[in-house]
């Protein structure tokens, strides 16, 4: 099954979202800013993901402009910063058991079908 971390008021998510819907995939939302990810879940996602915790960031977030813009952290910083702030994430994120993408543009979803 497929896990779709999804934000509702986020169009791409959205975007995303519909992709997975129509391509008749089961799977789960996970709502992440009610939900937000643990240490540890958000490292194993990064590991699926193949990705730096730096590289998943949404940068034209405000708290990020405001508050992180030029600072340098190292990877265990960056993940209790986006657990802590889960709007920095980027989304969506499509996960399946072995492999993850970040589903913007949603054609990105293709290789996990």
């Amino acid at each position: 099954m497929f896990k779709v971390y999804h934000n509702p008021s986020c169009k791409k998510s959205r975007e995303g979202l519909k992709f997975v819907q129509e391509s008749g995939i089961r799977y789960e939302v996970v709502e992440y800013l009610k939900n937000p990810l643990t240490e540890k879940e958000l490292e194993t996602l990064l590991v699926k993901l193949n990705k730096k915790p730096a590289e998943v960031l949404r940068t034209q977030e405000v708290y990020y402009k405001q508050n992180l813009k030029g600072k340098k952290f190292e990877d265990h910083e960056w993940i209790r910063i986006i657990v802590q702030n889960p709007k920095l994430l980027q989304r969506p994120i499509v996960e399946t058991a072995y492999k993850a993408v970040i589903g913007d543009p949603p054609e990105n979803i293709k290789s996990l079908l």
